[in-house]
């Protein structure tokens, strides 16, 4: 099997940018020519699939898509650089590994199986709550540059706010985890698991 190889892709995207040329940006030519590069090594990576079966092929697809969506959205990054690509290209990551995850809980069953999918889910919403985090606060601090110290301090509220939204979002999601974990349990065993889980993740 022949797998996309994510860092090579992304050096040489970073290579196409380098500081002599940042002053003129990475050209069309340059894009296009990283973009057909990276479909090419998608496509033998996804042939190199076809001699495995089963789960483990679906995994081994999964893998190539999600690289090549990540090392895309790191293109696009370098290509026309803002919080928004920057963003996206954090998301793909997250998408690419949510998919390969999902695929491998597949090889489980039950309760065991169940716990592999939240726990998949909750490092995605980790890792997305992060992301929007970030950009919210890359937005704010971007105008609090431009305009007084009264914007800087509205600003900084933005950032606390978005920091504070993640949070929330991300024990949500280890709160599901940990429920579905107290399902294997019975009786006042799993009625007292569940409410330990709301207390640790502050959920009423």
């Amino acid at each position: 099997m022949k797998n996309l190889n994510i860092n090579t892709i992304v050096l040489a995207i970073g290579l196409a940018f380098t500081t002599g040329a940042m002053a003129e940006g990475m050209s069309k030519q340059q894009y296009e020519s990283l973009e057909n590069g990276i479909d090419t090594d998608y496509k033998s990576a996804k042939a190199g699939c076809d001699s495995l079966a089963g789960n483990a092929k679906d995994i081994c697809v999964a893998d190539a898509k999600g690289k090549k969506s990540v090392a895309k959205a790191a293109l696009e990054d370098k290509y026309k650089p803002s919080v928004k690509t920057r963003y996206e290209e954090r998301v793909a990551r997250a998408d690419a590994d949510y998919s390969v995850a999902i695929e491998k809980c597949d090889d489980k069953a039950g309760n065991d199986k169940d716990v592999c999918v939240k726990e998949a889910k909750a490092v995605k919403v980790h890792a997305i709550a992060d992301a929007k985090a970030q950009m919210k606060t890359s937005k704010a601090d971007a105008v609090a540059i431009e305009k007084s110290s009264a914007a800087n301090v509205k600003a900084m509220d933005k950032a606390v706010d978005a920091h504070n939204d993640a949070a929330a979002d991300e024990r949500a999601a280890d709160y599901a985890v940990a429920k579905e974990k107290c399902q294997a349990l019975a009786g006042a065993t799993k009625d007292l698991c569940i409410s330990d889980a709301k207390v640790r993740f502050g959920q009423d």
